[in-house]
This record gives C-alpha cells, structure tokens and sequence, in this order.
C-alpha cells in the first residue's frame, strides 16, 4: 500500500475484506483466491498499524514533554 493516510489506508482494508468475504461465499474459505485476498488483507492491516503507531507516537511525545513540564513547572514557581 502506497497511501500512509489513516482514512484511505482504513477504506482499502474495507474493500479487501469486502472481496475476501464475497470470495469465500462464492468459492469457499479455502480456495486460492480467498486464502490470496486474505494474506493481503493480512498486509494491509500490518501497515495499518506499523502507520498508526507512526501517528500517535508524536502526540505520546508530547504528552510526555508536557507532563515533564508540568512536574518542573510547579518548582519553578516557588
């Protein structure tokens, strides 16, 4: 997947699950091309959360800044 934005990354993990399941109902849980869709979705939703951790750890970042400045602040004052 070439696309690191949250939406499109969500939206093409929707529509490979979509072709997943419609392939197992049409050939069954076991058929080459479920198992193939299935291990694509299986990537995507890898990248989906290698990428998610990539967005969130700025904002854990920050709130460790912030609570470190926090605990400073009040001796700062005194």
């Amino acid at each position: 997947m070439e696309s690191n934005n949250p939406s499109e990354m969500l939206n093409a993990i929707k529509v490979k699950r979509a072709m997943m399941i419609n392939c197992a109902n049409k050939q069954g849980f076991t058929s080459e091309e479920t198992i193939k869709y299935s291990q694509e979705l299986d990537i995507l939703i890898n990248e989906y959360q290698k990428a998610s951790q990539q967005f969130s750890r700025p904002i854990e970042e920050v709130k460790f800044a912030f609570n470190h400045m926090t605990m400073i602040w009040p001796k700062v004052c005194v």
